[in-house]
């Protein structure tokens, strides 16, 4: 049996090439082999610091017996959801036609056209407390693949039918932005902090949104951010010793994590706790991503495992149980080092905020790192690369989140450094996704290949649960490029973008906040600060909808040279500071203390 994960990209992958299943990577020829077989496909998706995942490769996919009876009746493929995000959106998707309790594993079973007949999720090796067992559902799967095949094949072209209907329809952005915060207050746990009961997220998007409604005075947003982030950070879902957050806790109160650590989390955390101005908090968030997540290379690792390998076994949680004296004496979780474009561009956005707004040069010269590394690796003459691990290059498309998050992290590092080359390189991914062809936005290359020639490749989903979808992104980058540029398209791609999922956020805030946060910022006059020379001030002002950045003189002229209009004949005397405080590109007479910037902000 040909071993066909040993060279993935995924460590997720590579931790199954061992399993006695003959798993396939995802492409076009592990479905051609079940049309030649006339057998049904099982897509089996995970992650690596997927705590069930680990169990249900134990329980079953490591079973010789159940690996057997796969290997003779069906064709598996094993995908990698963070690496191939545009193949789990699908089949998430057409996956709850099937069951409301999505998560991962998320196991679909397709036929050799792609199309989803039966899905679900965790299944363990024994019928238990009502669930079926593995193999029971196999048997079931395989019993309605050969007796009512005609069945199967209608409701899987139902559904992929279904799936193929636009999800999304025009709207006004909302004018008063007071309504969707009093509903978000309605889901506020006020006993514990957060939204909702359990399991618990931290909704890092509505946070930020929150945050930035705060930053133009409402305080009743900013209250609820507050108390939220302060809930968390005295929870069980932060880790004292290494100052990282969970990915979510089973419980209400915030109690019994699950332990896995991701990049995403804790980037938006660290920029949603500076933002707050919880220094110690942001610290401890800091130092965990330049600690254990930044990788030698200078990008960052997708995450961190739950589980520690003791005595031969994986233990979920054990290392977090231990004092700082017994984790030195014992392995880390395990890192999934991969290295993913779009959540790195969280990562340069987050350190380079937090670094401008709590005075932290090297956390802006971190993000810097990681910037380099993706320019250099990542953004490539063919186009941007998905993900990369030691050396090798996934074969998964990019999707619009990677431009998105790689092109709003790179215009704050540019703001950040005064380097004008990151704003260059946003510049361009931000024209490449509005040349492809979209609603306003596109994805260079177009979708996954293989989800195209089967005619799956869905509108991308809107959602802004765990981290902002690619449409949020790119119209955060889009309206920033137009603080920096005047130049009006990119404000009329954010609203259009903005306009297609305006009602869905009205209705499931929850759901949207980084739209909602480009909503917010596009309701606000435009307000511009340009300091060329050196001000405190200008570099602690952070407010939604408007613009703050430091430069030398020959930065600004760099700026200038490149089309930034912002920048256009900003100077300064020699030994001087001069701030340009602006409306919509309209700068009132130059200043050249704090004391009267401090008052023209005002």
């Amino acid at each position: 049996m040909p071993n066909r994960l040993a060279d993935a990209a995924s460590p997720y992958l590579r931790s199954h090439a061992d399993n006695p299943v003959d798993w396939w990577q995802w492409g076009a020829e592990p479905f051609a082999e079940a049309a030649r077989r006339d057998v049904p496909v099982l897509v089996s998706i995970g992650y690596s610091t997927c705590h069930w995942c680990h169990v249900m490769a134990r329980e079953s996919f490591s079973d010789p017996a159940t690996a057997e009876f796969m290997n003779k009746n069906l064709v598996a493929i094993k995908v990698d959801r963070e690496e191939h995000a545009e193949v789990d959106s699908t089949y998430l998707t057409a996956a709850g036609v099937f069951t409301s309790n999505l998560g991962w594993p998320l196991n679909v079973f397709v036929t050799p056209e792609g199309k989803a007949f039966f899905a679900g999720t965790y299944w363990p090796p024994h019928p238990l407390q009502g669930h079926p067992s593995f193999r029971q559902v196999l048997d079931a799967v395989l019993d309605a693949w050969r007796e009512r095949r005609t069945e199967v094949e209608a409701n899987g072209s139902a559904i992929a039918e279904a799936l193929a209907q636009p999800r999304l329809t025009e709207g006004p952005l909302p004018a008063d932005l007071h309504p969707i915060v009093a509903t978000l207050a309605g889901h506020e746990d006020i006993p514990f902090g957060g939204f909702g009961t359990a399991p618990k997220f931290p909704v890092a998007p509505v946070l930020r949104f929150l945050l930035d409604r705060g930053s133009v005075g409402d305080e009743d947003a900013r209250a609820l951010a507050t108390r939220a982030l302060d809930a968390m950070a005295a929870s069980a879902l932060r880790d004292p010793i290494d100052g990282g957050f969970f990915r979510y806790a089973t419980m209400r109160d915030w109690t019994e994590p699950h332990y896995e650590r991701m990049l995403y989390d804790n980037a938006q955390l660290l920029a949603a706790y500076a933002i707050a101005g919880r220094v110690h908090i942001a610290t401890g968030i800091a130092e965990f991503l330049l600690a254990t997540l930044q990788l030698p290379t200078g990008g960052f690792a997708s995450a961190q495992d739950s589980e520690s390998v003791i005595d031969g076994r994986r233990v979920e949680g054990f290392y977090y149980s231990l004092d700082a004296e017994s984790r030195a004496r014992v392995d880390p979780p395990a890192l999934d080092a991969k290295v993913l474009t779009g959540w790195n561009g969280l990562a340069i956005e987050a350190l380079a905020i937090a670094g401008t707004l709590l005075d932290r040069p090297d956390w802006i010269s971190a993000a810097t790192r990681a910037a380099e590394f993706l320019l250099e690796h990542h953004v490539l003459p063919g186009g941007l690369v998905r993900a990369s691990i030691d050396g090798v290059v996934s074969s998964a498309r990019a999707t619009l989140e990677d431009h998105g998050m790689l092109a709003v992290g790179l215009l704050q590092l540019a703001t950040s450094t005064g380097e004008v080359r990151f704003a260059i390189a946003a510049r361009e991914l931000v024209d490449a996704s509005l040349s492809a062809g979209g609603s306003p936005f596109g994805v260079p290359g177009g979708a996954d290949p293989v989800l195209a020639a089967q005619g799956l490749a869905i509108e991308a989903d809107p959602s802004d649960g765990a981290h902002p979808s690619g449409r949020s992104a790119m119209a955060a980058a889009a309206h920033r490029l137009y603080l920096l540029t005047a130049h009006a398209p990119y404000r009329e791609a954010a609203i259009a973008g903005m306009s297609r999922v305006a009602a869905l956020a009205a209705q499931q805030p929850i759901s949207l906040g980084a739209a909602l946060s480009v909503m917010a910022a596009l309701a606000e006059p435009v307000r511009q600060v340009v300091v060329v020379g050196e001000s405190p001030l200008a570099r602690h002002w952070y407010r939604s909808g408007g613009i703050s950045t430091v430069v030398s003189p020959d930065q600004a002229a760099a700026f200038a040279a490149q089309g930034f209009e912002l920048y256009a004949g900003r100077a300064s005397g020699p030994g001087t500071s001069t701030a340009y405080v602006c409306e919509e590109f309209v700068c009132r007479l130059p200043v050249t203390t704090e004391r009267e910037l401090a008052t023209l902000l005002q």
